[in-house]
């Protein structure tokens, strides 16, 4: 069943980050239906977090789709080569959003192997959020997309993750962020190989 529009728009990002485990994503693009189970997540908050590109209410032609209510792609450039791909969450102008780092794939393998130039399948396929985007085929062509629609999309098959497989910490790459750099934002499911390497 494909993700409703209200289970974004709920106001805990925190939770909604965790409950995201376990749900799918996918993609077409170019007529290839790609995706898996989602592994690994960070949340982000608008209003009180200084590692959310929103903090103090900062709104930039990059930040601005965050202001709207949830339920739409926030896909961004880094480091010139990377599109990284937030879901944003809540009501409209709180600019909530879950970083999605990394799935276990399912569905398109073969393309999503083509797409990251490799021989075969391996773990570094899809385990970091910007790898997870090229195998996906997410780019900037997807900001500001309708997460309800038929080009990126999340479904709930009815995975239940028990509460003591889920691992939670800080979140990665955020160090600028002070003291919350060390907050438990951080979600992802125990012993999965698909989960992004901590440098």
């Amino acid at each position: 069943m494909k993700l409703p529009k209200e289970f974004y728009t709920r106001p805990d990002v925190v939770q909604l980050a965790q409950e995201l485990l376990g749900k799918r994503l996918y993609t077409c693009v170019d007529g290839m239906l790609t995706g898996g189970m989602i592994v690994e997540t960070e949340a982000y908050s608008g209003e009180n977090d200084r590692a959310c590109h929103a903090h103090l209410n900062r709104r930039t032609a990059r930040t601005e789709i965050m202001y709207q209510e949830g339920g739409v792609a926030y896909v961004y450039l880094i480091y010139g080569m990377y599109h990284l791909f937030n879901i944003i969450t809540n009501k409209k102008d709180k600019a909530d959003a879950v970083l999605i780092r990394a799935i276990e794939p399912e569905m398109g393998v073969e393309e999503m192997v083509l797409r990251r130039g490799f021989q075969s399948i391996k773990p570094n396929l899809t385990a970091g959020p910007g790898v997870l985007s090229i195998a996906l085929g997410i780019d900037r062509k997807l900001y500001g997309a309708n997460l309800t629609g038929d080009t990126i999309w999340l479904e709930d098959k009815g995975t239940v993750l028990p509460e003591e497989s889920i691992a939670t910490g800080p979140r990665i790459g955020v160090e600028y962020a002070g003291e919350d750099a060390q907050l438990p934002w951080r979600f992802w499911v125990k012993g999965n190989k698909w989960v992004s390497k901590k440098r």
